[in-house]
């Protein structure tokens, strides 16, 4: 017979599952890049047909390339345009308009949009005032802004204020008038003061709707800006449209145009992260 006792002993434990080799970490991290380039493909797709189109057209007779110059000829004429400076000091000019104007737009429209969709009877009273002015175009008002402001830069800014404090303004209150009663019973039952309600449940609630505002109104200011630079500038990317349109220089005014849209790119960007950083809590249920 074996002795037991003899026979050497084997600590119990759980099987141990096979160290991952270099060999298979790669394939991984292989899959997880081509997953990455895929979704760029996807995202730049669109844009890269239309830049395709627009080099082709006009070198295939498709359009007249002298109001519609190539693609690599207008870009050609970016670069221009900014190696000399002239862009920067356009550029320069109407974000400062623009950012002025959509920042004092929300300073004063959060504010007041908050109190509106939270009291009622002021909610009344203000409620036929905004229904007026709220229907007003931006631009029919910019003689007014003029006459009464002047050429200079006040009226920009107080142009780009009016535009961008109505969806502002508005998707406040409606983000305000929106959030769950039951939230607010539930709130009100714990003991929760007006203050630590309005802090703690109506706020973050309407957070996304208020960004939903913002970012229109991003957008909305610089189309009003270029608009309001048309007219007795004498710097802004909307100067730099118009006077490149008078002199007949086409890739001057298309680069300008391209640089219009890709700052509106940049900055809805900008606000989507933003939105992002003060709406953690919320769940995306597209994911997966």
């Amino acid at each position: 017979m074996v002795d037991i006792a003899e026979r050497p002993t084997r600590l119990s434990g759980p099987p141990t599952a096979p160290a991952l080799s270099a060999d298979s970490a790669v394939p991984s991290r292989a899959g997880r890049l081509l997953g990455i380039g895929a979704k760029v493909l996807h995202r730049t797709v669109a844009i890269a047909a239309l830049a395709a189109i627009w080099e082709g057209a006009p070198r295939l007779g498709l359009v007249d390339r002298v109001f519609l110059p190539p693609l690599s000829e207008v870009l050609v004429a970016w670069w221009e345009l900014l190696r000399s400076g002239q862009l920067a000091e356009h550029v320069g000019a109407s974000l400062t308009r623009s950012l002025a104007g959509l920042g004092l737009a929300v300073l004063t429209a959060i504010p007041l949009g908050l109190l509106i969709g939270w009291y009622r009877p002021l909610a009344e009273l203000l409620s036929p005032l905004l229904e007026v002015f709220r229907n007003t175009a931006a631009l029919a008002l910019l003689p007014v802004f003029v006459l009464i402001l002047g050429l200079g830069e006040t009226s920009k800014i107080a142009l780009v204020l009016y535009a961008c404090s109505w969806p502002i303004l508005l998707n406040t209150i409606a983000g305000v008038k929106g959030v769950d009663p039951l939230l607010i019973r539930s709130a009100r039952s714990m003991g929760l003061n007006h203050l630590r309600l309005f802090q703690k449940v109506i706020l973050p609630a309407a957070v996304p709707t208020i960004f939903t505002g913002v970012r229109l109104a991003g957008a909305y200011s610089i189309l009003v800006l270029v608009a309001a630079e048309m007219v007795g500038a004498k710097a802004g990317l909307g100067y730099l449209i118009n006077y490149a349109q008078y002199n007949f220089a086409i890739a001057d005014m298309y680069s300008g145009i391209i640089t219009i849209s890709a700052i509106g790119l940049v900055v809805n960007q900008l606000l989507v992260a933003l939105e992002r950083r003060f709406s953690t809590w919320r769940v995306d249920v597209s994911a997966g």
